[in-house]
């Protein structure tokens, strides 16, 4: 299991489960671009719309976590 995080939102990323279908590229490029290393920028967009981005995935490969700063 892959982490990526920022101080709003984490992002978990599965390699073993995921099927390739490229739906996280495709629909949100600024956060996910196989290109970059790291390949998930959890800083190229709104923690909602990544996560919005993330309930997209047809694997389960990816996940999220929202975090609260006050907490």
């Amino acid at each position: 299991m892959q982490e990526y995080r920022n101080d709003k939102i984490v992002v978990r990323y599965d390699p073993k489960i995921c099927i390739h279908a490229g739906d996280c590229v495709r629909g949100l490029p600024s956060v996910f671009d196989v290109a970059a290393k790291p390949w998930i920028d959890v800083n190229g967009a709104a923690p909602e719309a990544i996560a919005g981005q993330v309930r997209r995935c047809p694997s389960g490969a990816l996940s999220y976590e929202l975090l609260n700063k006050g907490d």
